[in-house]
């Protein structure tokens, strides 16, 4: 049993809709940050409590609302009472180990990802749960710890640049989901030049902790298959959805993302394929080594042959040995055993065993 299934275990007799974390990334205090705007006004902050996000449903502009750390059933409940929010819905985000999904509730969309990011090096890969709510004038995001990959989003919409400002709030919708798929290129690069790393060293000399690199990857490289591979049933569930939600414009823009989240997945299994084809040149590149150890021990081995048949026979205690009392037959023995070796030796390197 995986620890996922552990700490999904703990609801287990539990009533359907009861807001229980299930995760271990949990942060000391939710932190909500509210960003409101329009074409022509801006505005974003911090938020001290839920409560001051409650009149931003009934505004004409477009209001993202974003929450880190899901772990404060208060908050998460009092946000779902406000929007109008299922209790199933509310109890999935918190539930962090979600297949990435959508669902039409109606009233809103509901939208689960995986967001995946790693260091500028490749290293620390983590996989957080992003849950979006779109509504008819604003976009819920709930994220398990603070920091994402979508910085890009929050400056476009600062700026002014380009057309997120002038769109509404399925423009924003895409423009997150945007931003995570294409983090996903970014995740994967790094994969690959890691990849690209090992296959030199792989080359030049299989060493055992080289496969413990490549056993890490692969592990990687399955959390991260399971985080992209539903992404392809989430977008085209989002492109054919008939909800006043999502308007036709946008869907041209869901398509493109559609897109790309295929590459994502190609480029996922290409590099499983390489890890899984690097395991195998480790484990032929070690069995031929093994053989080359052997071809060395059986050559060495069939060269003492005659010489110990020598050695035997001439070791025998008889008595009446012609050689025995034979003045050269110390150095005849050499000779033999000498002219043995050399033979051996030559037609080893005649047949290219040498």
């Amino acid at each position: 049993m995986t620890s996922e299934e552990i700490r999904r275990s703990e609801k287990a007799g539990l009533s359907p809709g009861t807001l229980m974390y299930v995760g271990d990334k949990k942060v000391e205090k939710s932190r909500i940050t509210v960003i409101d705007y329009d074409a022509s006004a801006f505005l974003e902050k911090e938020v001290a409590s839920v409560e001051e996000c409650f009149p931003f449903k009934e505004t004409s502009t477009v209001t993202w609302i974003n929450i880190d750390g899901v772990q404060d059933a208060r908050v998460i409940e009092a946000l779902g009472t406000r929007f109008d929010i299922h209790p199933l819905v509310l109890e999935d985000i918190m539930t962090t180990t979600q297949r990435p999904k959508v669902e039409d509730l109606g009233t809103a969309v509901f939208v689960v990802l995986r967001m995946i990011e790693c260091e500028r090096d490749g290293s620390d890969m983590r996989a957080d749960q992003l849950s979006l709510i779109l509504g008819p004038n604003y976009v819920l995001s709930f994220q398990e710890t603070p920091g994402d990959c979508l910085g890009p989003v929050r400056e476009r919409i600062r700026g002014g640049k380009g057309r997120i400002r002038k769109l509404g709030p399925d423009y924003l919708a895409y423009a997150i989901v945007d931003a995570v798929v294409d983090n996903y290129f970014f995740v994967l690069e790094k994969i690959g030049e890691k990849i690209d790393a090992l296959e030199d060293k792989l080359v030049v000399e299989p060493a055992r902790e080289l496969l413990q690199e490549i056993h890490t990857l692969r592990r990687e490289m399955i959390g991260l298959r399971k985080s992209v591979w539903p992404l392809r049933e989430v977008l085209s569930g989002l492109e054919r959805m008939e909800t006043p939600l999502i308007r036709k414009s946008t869907g041209v823009f869901l398509r493109d993302v559609y897109d790309h989240a295929i590459q994502v997945v190609d480029t996922v299994e290409s590099l499983r394929e390489i890890l899984t084809s690097m395991v195998e040149t480790y484990m032929s590149s070690v069995s031929n080594r093994m053989n080359e150890i052997m071809k060395v021990l059986t050559i060495i081995s069939t060269i003492f042959i005659p010489i110990t048949f020598l050695v035997g026979l001439y070791g025998m205690n008889f008595k009446n040995m012609p050689e025995i009392g034979w003045r050269w037959g110390y150095a005849f023995v050499w000779l033999l055993i000498i002219g043995a070796v050399v033979t051996m030796f030559a037609f080893f390197r005649r047949k290219k065993w040498l």
